[in-house]
């Protein structure tokens, strides 16, 4: 029996989540790591605890499975954005790693912007110049720790994203490699040519030299014995960042097929195909995926505010006991009765970008019950969604195929019922709990020839909770109009 072990290296904790070769979840260990904050606006994250983490829960998810006769490989997703930076020959990282949340590089990305390179950066690597992507992290590093730019300048640093840092940890030094997904989340890597770029690197003052090798995601990247865990060396294949593991893991393999997480906010991805096109204001683009000889592109988008709005209206406003009762609730009127509920709790994003809005309900009346309340939060969710799914396709001139969704609200049927019909398009609700492991695992497989192709591993899907549209379209359009004309007054009084 193949076992693949998928290392899902995330934000707040490191996760071995093993699998069969059926692409089914035997088992999982979760281990959680330490955040720093040295000061307001920075996160700082071990990274030598986590990768002492990465190899407890392999150990750990390997005990756990008693069938004899079987072989292991690793694949890896990570937390894309996190930087570090490390002495290739001590093997220690010269300080912490820059998390993607920190906010230190902002007067490097300012200077940037203010210097007039925003469109040169969106041109070449599909991104905002902003402290959230790891280049700014490493040039604050190279710039503020004791040493580092004179080690750099000797050739005896090199830099990563966290996969990067893991696999040449496993490897004990033998491989500096990274994925397309990963390279395209630092500010440094050109989507087109899917190299770094000399001339961003020079932005930067990061030497070309620190720079992992860029690889597709369905690339074998090295062999470990995981610190003595197996006693032959096992394969490291199929690497790529938690967002494009998500997209992967829920197959969107074609465009016009995208992933909505629906959390405390959502974010939203869709393959828009074969050619990186410009993103809409705000938005970005990035290598979704690479895999048989092919590179997917992909639009990104994130909504601060949906199943946070639910917690809200039961946390603070008392309004509903727990958010496992606002469905029957909504249900308990006919329609929204003209209210709407603006979710702008921390300004409005994509596709308005008015960081000053406020919050509001509108159109309340003496008949508005708490029902109609209810509705119009669930509503909001599946307004901003269509937002900014009809920006991404309306930009990459493709139509929404279908929209494979994910995470806590998913269970909300009205909700769900309510998106399918403001997008016109099927809603596909997965059962997959670990997508971003999974993407991982599918690369794996291509990697090793396990399938031949994404076709075949598209059979292996065995979620098909389908919600087709059902509405009017005259309907449809008075409802988002509706919308529309609250998200003007929102706008109109901020």
């Amino acid at each position: 029996m193949n076992y693949i072990i998928s290392v899902d290296q995330s934000t707040s904790a490191t996760k071995a989540v093993l699998f069969n070769e059926h692409c089914q979840l035997v088992n999982r260990v979760n281990l959680a790591h330490k955040q720093y904050y040295p000061q307001p606006g920075w996160v700082e994250h071990d990274a030598e605890e986590i990768y002492q983490n990465t190899v407890d829960v392999i150990r750990k998810v390997v005990e756990l499975n008693k069938n004899e006769n079987v072989s292991y490989s690793l694949a890896i997703t990570n937390q894309r954005e996190t930087v570090v930076v490390w002495n290739k020959f001590t093997g220690k990282p010269v300080y912490h790693a820059i998390v993607w949340q920190c906010q230190r590089g902002a007067a490097i990305c300012n200077r940037l912007k203010e210097e007039g390179y925003t469109p040169l950066f969106q041109e070449k690597t599909g991104l905002l110049i902003d402290p959230y992507f790891a280049a700014s992290g490493a040039r604050w590093i190279l710039d503020n720790v004791e040493g580092a730019r004179e080690s750099v300048e000797k050739g005896e640093l090199l830099m990563g994203t966290i996969d990067s840092w893991l696999i040449w940890k496993l490897t004990e030094g033998k491989v500096h490699a990274t994925d397309y997904t990963n390279a395209s989340r630092t500010l440094l890597f050109n989507i087109h040519t899917l190299d770094w770029d000399d001339e961003l690197l020079e932005l930067f003052t990061i030497p070309r030299n620190m720079m992992a090798r860029p690889l597709p995601c369905d690339a074998v990247y090295g062999e470990t014995t995981v610190e003595g865990i197996f006693e032959s060396p096992v394969t490291i294949a199929g690497v790529l960042g938690d967002s494009h593991g998500a997209l992967t893991g829920q197959m969107c393999f074609e465009s016009g097929m995208g992933k909505a997480t629906y959390g405390t906010g959502s974010s939203v991805m869709v393959n828009i195909g074969e050619t990186a096109v410009k993103a809409p204001e705000g938005l970005v683009t990035s290598v979704g995926f690479a895999a048989g000889s092919k590179v997917f592109y992909a639009f990104e988008g994130n909504i601060h505010c949906t199943g946070a709005t639910i917690k809200w209206m039961t946390d603070k406003l008392k309004l509903i006991e727990s958010p496992a009762v606002i469905e029957q609730i909504a249900l308990s009127v006919p329609d929204n009765g003209g209210v709407y509920l603006v979710p702008a709790f921390a300004g409005l994003g994509a596709p308005w970008w008015n960081p000053q809005a406020k919050a509001m309900i509108c159109g309340m009346t003496l008949a508005t019950e708490t029902g109609h309340v209810c509705r119009a939060a669930l509503e909001a969710i599946a307004y901003q969604v269509k937002d900014l799914i009809d920006l991404m396709t309306g930009q990459a001139n493709i139509v929404l195929k279908e929209l494979r969704v994910d995470g806590g609200p998913t269970r909300n049927n009205y909700l769900m019922q309510f998106q399918a019909d403001m997008l016109n398009a099927c809603i596909n609700r997965s059962d997959i709990e670990e997508a971003s492991a999974m993407g991982a695992v599918i690369m794996n497989g291509l990697a090793r020839k396990i399938w031949k192709d994404m076709d075949e591993v598209a059979k292996l899907r065995t979620s098909d909770n389908r919600i087709m549209p059902g509405m009017a379209p005259a309907d449809r359009e008075k409802l988002y109009a509706g919308w529309m004309d609250a998200i003007r007054t929102v706008n109109k009084n901020n």
